[in-house]
C-alpha cells in the first residue's frame, strides 16, 4: 500500500470508467478532475494515466475496440459479397460490443450531449470510423468513391440506429436495430 492506496489493483479500467461516470453525473464533466476520478475509484492519479491520456478517454476509449471489431469483421467477409453487404457484417459485427451496455450508453451520450468539446470529439471518432471503413474497402478493391460512399452510409446507419437503441421502447439489441436499418436503406435506394 502507498498512500492508503492499492499500487496494484484488478480492474483498476472498469473502476475508473465507473468512478469517472459517476462523478461526471454528480459534479458534471467539466467539474470533475482526473485526480477526483483516481480518488473514487481508490486509485493514485498515476494508475489513471496508465489507463487513459485524459478525462475525455474514458468516454472515448472504447473507439480503438469498435474500430477493430468493425475492420476484423469487415476482412473476414467473403470477398466476393456486393460492398453494402460487407460494411452491414462488419457494422452488425461491431455492434456486438455494446451487448448490455444501454445503460452505460446512454448516461454517456446525456454526458457528451451537454459538452460542446465532447460532441466536437464525437465527430472526430465518426470521421475516424468512417476513414478507416473506407480505406479497409479500397483495400478489398471498392473505387475510392464507392469505398468512402458505403464506409458513409454503414456508419450513418450505425450513429441512427444507436439513437434509436437508447430509446427503444421495446428494449431491442443494437444489432437487431442496425440490421433494420440497412434494409430500410436498401428501401430508399431503390426509391421504394
Amino acid at each position: 500500500m502507498m498512500g492508503g492506496m492499492s499500487r496494484w489493483s484488478p480492474n483498476a479500467r472498469g473502476r475508473l470508467e465507473q468512478a469517472a461516470y459517476e462523478l461526471f453525473r454528480d459534479r458534471g464533466y467539466e467539474r470533475t478532475t482526473v485526480a477526483d476520478i483516481a480518488k473514487q475509484a481508490g486509485l493514485t492519479e498515476r494508475t489513471f494515466f496508465r489507463h487513459y491520456a485524459d478525462k475525455r478517454e474514458v468516454l472515448f476509449g472504447g473507439a480503438v475496440s469498435l474500430q477493430d471489431e468493425l475492420l476484423r469483421a469487415l476482412n473476414d467477409a467473403p470477398p466476393t459479397l456486393p460492398t453494402i453487404e460487407a460494411v452491414r457484417i462488419a457494422v452488425e459485427a461491431a455492434m456486438r460490443l455494446f451487448h448490455g451496455r444501454r445503460a452505460l450508453a446512454r448516461e454517456r451520450q446525456r454526458i457528451i450531449a451537454a459538452n460542446a468539446d465532447l460532441q466536437e470529439r464525437e465527430l472526430i471518432k465518426r470521421a475516424t470510423l468512417t476513414a478507416a471503413l473506407a480505406h479497409a474497402l479500397q483495400k478489398r478493391g471498392v473505387p475510392e468513391s464507392s469505398a468512402n460512399l458505403a464506409a458513409d452510409m454503414g456508419i450513418g446507419v450505425f450513429y441512427v440506429g444507436f439513437v434509436q437503441w437508447l430509446n427503444d421502447p421495446a428494449e431491442r439489441e443494437l444489432v437487431e436495430i442496425v440490421h433494420d436499418g440497412f434494409d430500410q436503406l436498401k428501401l430508399v435506394a431503390s426509391g421504394t
